[in-house]
């Protein structure tokens, strides 16, 4: 039984358990249908037999040894992976400006942070993704026992995958990598390689551009350590179990034929806007993350026109370019609202 069939199930017990609004007192009406299906593990229920299933469903759609649903963020994921290969007192590469989880990861598993920097892209007024020959240098000099990269970056640049996992295997060190905006990859070959096949751990945000939930995500694991053990020590024993739920359907969703002719259509849509728009400069490896820049204006300056002429608000800016993240609920009159806009600003 699927996790959404599980809370469909008409409950023929008189529960007196918790949840303790029993699925019937409705303290926020506008989530009421939220508490109908917000379950706990009854008897009757059984919801940790369905979760399984549902994760080893999905381990079959990535093509990873094991797939597991965070209902904490990406966040959850990072800390369960340095947590599952990383001992107190061994050294942990990551980059200086990443995400705070990375260095909290630590933190919470003892180990030592080694930092390190990747190449700024003075064109664009964002830093790069890390190469393989910057991490070398620190693998070469320090006994490492894990490297942290994110790949893509928030702007949309991504690393060569392949090239530093073989790095790292050569030297004796676990790759994590941070792909939380890059759950579209594994399902479009229009977008950059996802680390999904390749990593000994990826971490990926479904609520991000895939269409989940805030904080919906997931862990994916192609190594031997333990994640269930990891995830046991940050995740609480009362999950959100229409959460999770939500992640299957969305997971059955990116993987259908519907899902990936919207992912489809949306490239087509940003790819028209690129041929539209030629005053301006696009850039990135992730046509899902319009980077853009106009010569006549800083990145802030092009931020606030959109802002204020056009009602649209960016995701990032800078002083040279500007960061307009899109994905699967970006409607293609976002998209046209968007070009009009980009076409009419000098």
């Amino acid at each position: 039984m699927s996790l959404v069939s599980l809370l469909r199930k008409n409950c023929r017990k008189t529960l007196f358990t918790t949840p303790s609004h029993s699925q019937e007192y409705f303290i926020f009406h506008k989530l009421r249908n939220l508490y109908k299906y917000d379950i706990s593990e009854t008897d009757f229920h059984k919801p940790e037999e369905a979760l399984y299933k549902a994760e080893s469903r999905a381990k079959n759609v990535y093509g990873t040894k094991c797939t597991k649903f965070l209902a904490n963020g990406s966040t959850s994921g990072i800390i369960a992976s340095v947590l599952a290969c990383v001992k107190s007192g061994e050294k942990v590469l990551i980059w200086k400006d990443a995400h705070p989880c990375h260095k909290n990861s630590l933190t919470l598993a003892g180990a030592e942070p080694v930092y390190y920097e990747t190449i700024f892209d003075s064109e664009w007024g964002v830093p790069k993704a890390v190469d393989a020959v910057t991490l070398e240098k620190f693998l070469k000099k320090e006994k490492i026992s894990a490297v942290i990269i994110t790949s893509p970056t928030y702007e949309g640049f991504c690393a060569n995958l392949k090239e530093i996992k073989d790095m790292c295997k050569k030297y004796g060190a676990y790759l994590i990598v941070d792909e939380a905006h890059g759950a579209l990859y594994p399902f479009s070959e229009d977008l950059p390689q996802s680390a999904v096949r390749i990593a000994d751990f990826t971490v990926q945000s479904l609520h991000k551009t895939a269409g989940g939930l805030n904080p919906t995500a997931l862990v994916h694991s192609n190594c031997e350590k333990d994640l269930d053990g990891a995830l046991r020590l940050i995740t609480t024993t009362s999950p959100s179990y229409p959460m999770l739920a939500s992640i299957e359907v969305n997971i059955n969703f990116l993987n259908s034929k519907k899902g990936k002719k919207k992912i489809s259509f949306l490239i087509s849509q940003i790819k028209e806007l690129h041929f539209a728009c030629q005053n301006c400069i696009f850039g990135g490896d992730d046509i899902t993350k319009i980077l853009v820049k106009i010569p006549s204006l800083s990145g802030y300056e092009l931020s606030e026109k959109l802002y204020e002429k056009y009602n649209i608000e960016d995701e990032k800016t800078n002083d040279i370019s500007t960061m307009l993240l899109t994905g699967i609920g970006t409607s293609d009159r976002k998209i046209e609202r968007l070009k009009y806009a980009l076409k009419h600003i000098y």
